[in-house]
Parts: C-alpha cells; structure tokens; sequence
C-alpha cells in the first residue's frame, strides 16, 4: 500500500515466491507471454500502480522506529492496467506504462450498476485543506476505462477528531462496495491520528446515494492491532473483510499479511477468521493491498496480493472464502503494486488493447 516505510521481507521457502520463466511477461526483460482473447469467455483486467519500497520500518524493543534501506526504489503513481484469462499469469496494456497521466495510488477501480467506471484512490486534497478539515482522497470516472474524468477530492474525514481534538492524517486505499439491498454506495477506508498512517490505524466508512452528498464517517473496523487495506465480498448474505494486519516489531513478531473477518450485516460487526498461518492469517508475510474475484477456471475464489517489499505478487485459490491455498504458476507485471481485478467482456478487452498498444499479442 503506501508509504516506504511499511514492511519487512522475510525469506519463505513457499512456492508461490517462484515465478517460473516460462510464464513471465514482463518481470524479465525479453520474454513474452502470447495473450489470447476468445469470443466466448470473460477477461479479468487488473488495475494498479508501480514502485519498489525504498525503505522498510522496523521497531526495536524499546519502541524506537528506524528504516531499513532497499535496493533500487522507484514509484511511478500512476494508472496501469494489465489483462488475463485465468487470473493467475497477466499481461500488462501499454508495455507497463501508465494508461492515464494523473497521480494516484492504490486504484480501486469497479463498474457501478449503471455502467460507469467509478475510481477512488489514495491521494487528493490541497494541503491547507488537509490542515483545516482533515485528509481527502481522489474520485474519477469513466465510461470505457479509457477518457478519464477527475470528479474531485473527498474529505471523507472530514472534521472528525480523536479525544485529543486532532484531524485524520490519512486516507489510504479507499474502495466503494455497492448495496444491492438500499440502493446506496459504502464506501471504506483506513485512517489514523498518529504521526504514520499506518500507527493504530482503524477502517471508516460512509455511504453516498448520488456522490455528492455522504454520511459522517462512522468506524467501521477496530481490532486491538492495526489494519490497512481492506476489501469487501459478498456471498451468500455474508460479507466477507479482507485487510492486512499491520503488526510488526520485537515485541509482536511480524505479522505484516492478509486476515479476514465476516459479518451477516455490511456495516458490521465483523469477526475474525482465524487463518492458518502465523496465528490468524490466511497468506504469507509480508503481503497487502488485497482484491478478491470469483475465478473463472475452476468453481471458487481468487485472493490476489503483493508482496510489496519483494517486487512479487502472490494468488491463493479458495471454494469457500475461508480457506485458501497459494498459487504455485502465477506471473504478474513487474513492480505491480496494490492490484484490484474486474471482470470484461472480450469486446471490451479488445478496445483496451486498442486504445493501450505495447508488445502483448491476442493472435
């Protein structure tokens, strides 16, 4: 998710690490994974920005905070899209440059029930308004994933207080989730009133009917740790939170990886799902910035996530939402961070290749 300063990494012998040559598209230079869209099934598009972590943030014993350098560190903030046929092996549109030249981070990208394209991302807001009301994040449409239109800055925050009296710091990957049952737009995100963003961080929420006008902020999601970078799934009347824990240090241990709780009601409360890795979690560390899809080759789910400080992206399968295993035969666009997957129809894909030409083939 953001900041240089989040997370550790950690040598896992899990398979999932490996990206096989024969499958890699654009993480090594010279090779090509041939694209192919077929008439009569759905394509999955993935939108995401690009960097490699700069630093690390590690806590002592005592408490102290202190950043780990990493090599190479680059950020281009940007929209990028890439595409795929099962989820799992991914061409980048564009030769993995961005298809849109506005800054933004974590793009969360989904089709509403009327056909527009609706982005909310981390960023946005002037600095004095951050100061008199608190932090803002970015909102834009689009009919065709292609003319792109800043619709302005949420202050989804905005003059909520802690005991102290002191404003949010921080909007970070806000994602919307459409009611089917009142008609209305949820839309949730993490923020804290620390000195970092990611320091006792909780999830918020309001709901909007016509994205002009929104409710207060309400918390949504507070644990006794931290959490950032949450997802919600519907199935069956359940409603299914992904996130990642953000917990690390000598005295915590690292626990910087995806965690999943449920709720009959939307809104909550939610509960935790106790995963089978690392005492509660269902993916390896470190990991985040969650997105979940039905997967299109076998009867189940998608879970897809970076592994943010070692410039890989992970896939775990699951039929149920609950229990998940990692995929081993995955390739992803290099750098890829903080990815959300949506479906397309062939036409659909076709225009994007169009409109984004680089080196992918569909022949």
């Amino acid at each position: 998710m953001k900041l240089s300063m989040i997370l550790m990494t950690l040598a896992f012998s899990v398979g999932a690490l490996a990206q096989p040559e024969k499958i890699s598209v654009s993480n090594k230079p010279g090779t090509q994974r041939q694209f192919k869209i077929e008439e009569d099934k759905d394509i999955y598009m993935l939108t995401y920005f690009r960097q490699r972590y700069p630093t690390r943030i590690e806590i002592d014993s005592d408490g102290n905070t202190f950043e780990v350098p990493l090599p190479d560190p680059m950020l281009i903030a940007k929209l990028h899209i890439a595409l795929s046929t099962d989820g799992r092996n991914w061409t980048p549109l564009n030769d993995n440059e961005p298809v849109w030249d506005q800054h933004m981070r974590d793009p969360y990208v989904r089709r509403d029930p009327n056909g527009l394209w609706r982005i909310l991302s981390t960023g946005g807001g002037r600095a004095d308004d951050r100061k008199k009301i608190g932090p803002s994040c970015l909102y834009a449409t689009s009919k065709d994933l292609i003319n792109w239109q800043v619709e302005g800055s949420l202050p989804l925050m905005k003059d909520v207080r802690n005991e102290e009296g002191a404003l949010a710091g921080n909007i970070w990957a806000p994602e919307w989730f459409y009611d089917e049952k009142t008609k209305e737009y949820m839309l949730f995100w993490s923020s804290s009133f620390k000195n970092a963003g990611w320091k006792e961080s909780r999830f918020w929420y309001c709901k909007t009917h016509d994205w002009k006008t929104f409710t207060p902020a309400k918390l949504l999601f507070a644990p006794s740790y931290s959490v950032i970078d949450g997802t919600l799934q519907e199935h069956d009347g359940t409603y299914y939170l992904f996130y990642k824990e953000e917990e690390f240090g000598t005295k915590t241990s690292e626990r910087r990886a995806i965690r999943v709780a449920t709720s009959k009601k939307l809104e909550g409360p939610y509960k935790n799902v106790e995963g089978p890795l690392n005492h509660g979690q269902i993916v390896p560390v470190i990991t985040e910035g969650p997105t979940v899809v039905k997967d299109l080759v076998n009867p189940g789910w998608l879970l897809l996530y970076d592994y943010c400080m070692s410039n890989r992206f992970g896939v775990s399968y699951s039929c149920d939402l609950i229990n998940w295993s990692v995929e081993d035969d995955v390739s992803f666009p290099s750098e890829a961070r903080h990815g959300c997957v949506s479906i397309l129809k062939p036409a659909e894909a076709r225009k994007l290749m169009e409109a984004y030409p680089g080196s992918h083939s569909d022949e």
